[in-house]
């Protein structure tokens, strides 16, 4: 199963929240920041209905998948101010 960690960081004079290299938009306070992030991970992990999905990699050149809409990344939230990952997947 896949993964994805989502980190809180200071960010543009704000707070925000990466994956990867990739940020969101910028918070006013720590707090929100971590509140949306744990928002988009609870939801990055729920399944939705079967579709095909295209999407172009770097090289310009586009794809096409079949996504049977079950196969959801575990997600987590990582907050280096608190030090402790929260948002996990609840089973």
């Amino acid at each position: 199963m896949t993964k994805v960690t989502y980190q809180i960081v200071e960010h543009d004079g704000g707070w925000a929240y990466r994956l990867g290299d990739v940020y969101s938009e910028t918070f006013a306070s720590h707090s929100d920041a971590l509140q949306a992030a744990r928002i988009v991970a609870a939801e990055q992990q729920v399944g939705g209905e079967p579709e095909e999905i295209s999407w172009q990699d770097a090289k310009g050149v586009w794809h096409t998948e079949y996504s049977d809409g079950g196969d959801r990344p575990e997600a987590e939230v990582v907050d280096d101010e608190n030090d402790e990952p929260s948002g996990r997947r609840q089973s």
